[in-house]
């Protein structure tokens, strides 16, 4: 695997959803004393039920937190990644099982109340849509994000699996 150092200052991580994105971009943030900019809390309103924001206070947002020299970043929001990857120097695609996207869904909506990459002031809750988001439409962006992660010329790693990405967290020396 990569060595963490070859992603530079700017690493953005995608996946599907419940991949672990959140809780890689708060490891690695801390082994490198970056910003871990969790794009979720960005797009969501503070002390909503996932209530989005309008979509020019997103961009305007998501332009400010790139802007910055150092951070690792978290979230796809598609829309927005032909501005994030000219800032970024690296990329990591988590690339989990649905089954496993599924079981981290529930047990973080029923069992984790201060988990990483929260909505502030939000309750994490059991939702159908959620349900149907990562059990049907994320196959449609698993093949997308794919086919972007491989038109990238930045520096990049690719874990397809919990194994590979808890083999990460232990070459690179990161906590959860």
């Amino acid at each position: 695997m990569r060595p963490l150092s070859e992603l530079g200052e700017r690493i953005c991580i995608l996946g599907p959803s419940n991949s672990g994105k959140s809780t890689l971009a708060d490891a690695i943030a801390r082994k490198s004393s970056v910003q871990a900019i969790h794009l979720d809390q960005l797009h969501h309103l503070p002390n909503t039920n996932w209530v989005p924001r309008p979509a020019n206070k997103f961009r305007v947002l998501h332009d400010e937190a790139i802007a910055g020299e150092r951070w690792v970043i978290d979230g796809n929001y598609s829309i927005h990644f032909p501005q994030r990857f000219q800032r970024a120097t690296g990329v990591i695609l988590l690339d989990v099982s649905t089954l496993t996207s599924l079981f981290r869904y529930v047990r973080r909506s029923i069992f984790e109340r201060n988990r990483i990459g929260a909505l502030v002031g939000g309750q994490d809750s059991i939702k159908f849509a959620m349900l149907h988001h990562i059990a049907v439409v994320t196959r449609g962006n698993r093949k997308r994000y794919a086919d972007i992660y491989r038109q990238l010329l930045l520096p990049k790693i690719y874990l397809p699996s919990s194994r590979d990405l808890n083999r990460c967290y232990q070459e690179w020396g990161l906590e959860r």
